[in-house]
């Protein structure tokens, strides 16, 4: 109940002070579970990203978010549980396990699961490697993934940026379904993950313009000198960015059914990125 209150109030003050614009919302089903795996930009996301959807959207989000001390920490706890989301502890292993079966549980009631396959906001604005929960989801749960591009919200709300900028209108634009079942009863191969997270990634490359890096974002933050960001990422209308270099090719997957009939390769036959990484969950 909380969540359609803190909707009914923030979308008309968001809308007037704003001014988002969404496109493709056709795209995400009114009933049934779907994944919505977003490129993630800005705190600004949680915001703009569910706001024209009649639905209500569960995101798997970090687990400060429900720690934090004092005044600020208690209003982010209650904030972020009143909507809804989901902690997720990012230390790995048995943390990681137990957020994907919180994810599936959401799923396994048909309702909508928002994922952030990077792991962690972008320090700069490009895109980086999709980490392969979001495949095991996919599979394990048989939902369609609808990738979902956040725009100029790293700009309305670059990290350490305490308020948005007025002058910045955000929005999102929600991508054309992507159906894995060809790969069903593929959940513990690591190639098929990876295959599947990397299509991901390509989709989301191509919906927000963002430059593509094969790194995975936590690494960049720990390497990036603190302040130093590039270029701002493109917003609705600009001009569109150099190419982003297109992952690797790696032989195709084997595949558990027929190629889909809608004329669009299969995840292996995508470009992707090279093999596993340390943290790749």
């Amino acid at each position: 109940m909380f969540y359609w209150v803190v909707k009914a109030i923030l979308w008309p003050v968001l809308a007037l002070v704003f001014r988002p614009w969404a496109e493709g919302t056709e795209n995400v089903p009114r009933e049934g579970p779907a994944i919505l795996a977003s490129n993630h930009l800005s705190f600004a996301d949680h915001f703009f990203a569910p706001l024209p959807l009649p639905r209500k959207v569960t995101f798997l989000a970090k687990a400060e978010y429900f720690t934090g001390r004092g005044l600020k920490g208690l209003v982010s706890k209650a904030f972020f549980r009143g909507v809804g989301q989901i902690p997720v502890d990012r230390a790995g292993g048995e943390a990681s396990e137990r957020a994907l079966a919180t994810g599936l549980r959401v799923l396994a009631g048909g309702s909508l699961l928002g994922i952030y396959p990077e792991g962690t906001r972008t320090p700069d604005g490009r895109l980086y490697r999709g980490k392969t929960g979001v495949a095991r989801l996919a599979l394990e749960s048989g939902a369609p993934v609808i990738p979902t591009a956040m725009m100029g919200t790293f700009d309305l709300m670059p990290p350490g940026r305490l308020w948005p900028r007025l002058r910045i209108r955000p929005g999102v634009r929600f991508g054309k379904p992507l159906d894995f079942s060809r790969y069903a009863g593929l959940e513990s191969d690591h190639l098929v993950l990876r295959a599947i997270t990397d299509e991901i990634m390509y989709a989301l490359m191509e919906l927000s313009g963002q430059e593509y890096v094969d790194e995975y974002a936590q690494q960049a933050k720990n390497r990036l000198r603190p302040g130093r960001r590039l270029p701002p990422s493109p917003r609705r209308g600009g001009p569109a960015p150099a190419p982003a270099p297109a992952p690797r090719r790696v032989e195709p997957a084997p595949a558990a059914g027929p190629a889909p009939q809608d004329g669009r390769p299969a995840a292996a036959e995508r470009p992707v990125a090279s093999g596993p990484g340390p943290d790749d969950t």
